[in-house]
């Protein structure tokens, strides 16, 4: 099973920053999608930001021109930096991967991290 490591959670003042990082195993490579997702209590999972490993990213339209996303191919890392804070940002937020390959073969399906908490005081 793939494991993800997120870090970076934490509480920050409305207007603030906060950059999150996930970590994927080094055995795995040419991995097809990461990205964040996050979920607010009583609401549904959502989007937040994805990337291909091309480097085409996807974005909610309520996190556009305040987050980024990127990722470094090299470590098997996924970041999102996230500025201009706004409570309702606060959320458990979750490293997701979709598609990889480990020796010969290609692996479809989705994985997910344990989760790391943004919370943003007003």
């Amino acid at each position: 099973q793939v494991q993800l490591v997120e870090s970076g959670g934490g509480l920050v003042q409305a207007g603030g920053s906060l950059r999150l990082s996930c970590a994927a195993p080094k055995n795995i490579f040419n991995i097809h999608i990461m990205g964040w997702y996050r979920q607010a209590p009583g609401k549904q999972r959502e989007l937040v930001a994805t990337i291909k490993r091309s480097g085409n990213t996807n974005y909610a339209d309520s996190v556009k021109g305040r987050f980024t996303v990127s990722r470094d191919n090299a470590q098997n890392t996924v970041a999102l930096q996230m500025n201009s804070l706004k409570p309702e940002d606060t959320a458990v937020y979750y490293c997701n991967l979709e598609g990889y390959s480990s020796g010969d073969a290609y692996y479809t399906g989705d994985y997910w991290g344990q989760g790391t908490q943004v919370t943003v005081s007003s």
